[in-house]
């Protein structure tokens, strides 16, 4: 460190002298880091400075400063910058699919992409082909388009009820619900999947209608010609069970005026059920059910009817993944670790995601399905 710089040349006048407190300033910033003996200048200051530190004339931390400070509270905050950048690090080396998209190619289960809003129309074409990955018990819709639908009821979206041909809002919106409860309790409700009689959705229909009839003869003596699976998704207890608590569902509904002095609601939804054998394997399968309902309500002042209760004008189903020409009332779902059962398909290919077609009249023949 050099004494006192003279004025550079070429100016005019004597070498002005530094203020003391402007080169103590400029003597305590470079004390530390100077890499030559003091000169006598600069000794002769410190000496000062010790001076008047020892009389007290100096204030509390004038060796620090606040530049110093200020330099500490910096490297405090990069500190803390890597204390959390390491963590982040370490989280995302756990679960890397907290990255948006495939960063680094692991085509984890959690890459389907955000939940599809709900449909409003036919769509125009089938879904297009998920990730090729395979179903487990922890993520049992890896590989479907279904990953990215509603779970269960969250799916089945009631219109906004308006007045339509005569009658009010009120009576579109009783019909509205009906027919949600009716979708719930025969295609999502646990106790139903199992296997068990589904009292809640068979307690929304008029028992004056004689397919309610059909129905309960179905439940209990289920065949070829009488078989619950029309109306009831059901799983054998004792061969499959749903995995998790999760259906998925996409679908819609819309409502008209119907011809019996009713509102009339046309309801068209797909359940996607991942399942399990109950024999210890872990393989995961899935069977879809695509249901087509129309139902109303009847204005009791002028039918036989049950106030309150629906009654049905149409119902279809589609079904993909369960065996051929099993009749016991149960969907029997194909495993690749089993044999196959039940009668070979006679039907054609198709894709059971595909909602932008209707139900054809030979949905009820056994084909095959391009994915699960």
């Amino acid at each position: 460190m050099s004494d006192k710089p003279s004025e550079p040349s070429g100016s005019s006048g004597e070498n002005p002298q530094v203020p003391d407190d402007v080169w103590e300033q400029f003597v305590r910033a470079n004390e530390k880091d100077a890499p030559k003996e003091p000169s006598a200048r600069a000794r002769m200051v410190t000496e000062r400075l010790r001076e008047r530190e020892a009389r007290g004339d100096l204030p509390e931390g004038w060796r620090t400063g606040p530049l110093w400070q200020e330099k500490k509270r910096g490297r405090g905050a990069w500190k803390a910058v890597g204390v959390l950048l390491a963590v982040a690090l370490a989280v995302v080396a756990v679960k890397p699919s907290l990255l948006p998209g495939d960063l680094f190619g692991t085509g984890s289960a959690d890459e389907a992409g955000p939940a599809l809003p709900a449909e409003t129309a036919a769509p125009t074409a089938a879904p297009e082909a998920a990730a090729p990955d395979v179903p487990t018990l922890d993520d049992p819709f890896a590989g479907s388009p279904a990953k990215r639908w509603a779970d269960g009821e969250a799916g089945i979206v009631v219109p906004k009820a308006k007045a339509v041909g005569g009658q009010s809002a009120a009576k579109v919106e009783q019909t509205l619900e009906l027919t949600r409860t009716l979708l719930v309790e025969s295609s999502i409700d646990p106790a139903t999947l199992r296997g068990e009689t589904p009292k809640a959705a068979l307690g929304v229909l008029d028992p004056r209608q004689d397919v309610l009839g059909r129905f309960k003869d179905a439940l209990s003596r289920p065949s070829r010609d009488n078989d619950p699976l029309a109306m009831f998704s059901r799983f054998d207890p004792g061969q499959v069970r749903v995995v998790g608590d999760v259906v998925k569902t996409r679908g819609r509904m819309t409502f008209k005026e119907g011809e019996h002095a009713s509102v009339e609601v046309h309801a068209d939804y797909t359940f996607v059920y991942p399942v399990v054998q109950t024999n210890g394997s872990t393989e995961v399968t899935r069977t879809i059910v695509r249901r087509v309902l129309d139902v109303e309500l009847p204005d009791p002042a002028r039918y036989q009817v049950t106030p309150g209760k629906l009654s049905i004008v149409n119902y279809q189903r589609d079904i993909g993944n369960s065996a051929c020409d099993l009749h016991d009332g149960y969907l029997h779902p194909q495993f690749d670790s089993a044999g196959p059962t039940g009668a070979p398909p006679s039907g054609p290919t198709s894709d059971p995601y595909d909602r932008s077609k209707g139900i054809d009249d030979d949905s009820a023949e056994c084909g095959v399905v391009s994915r699960v």
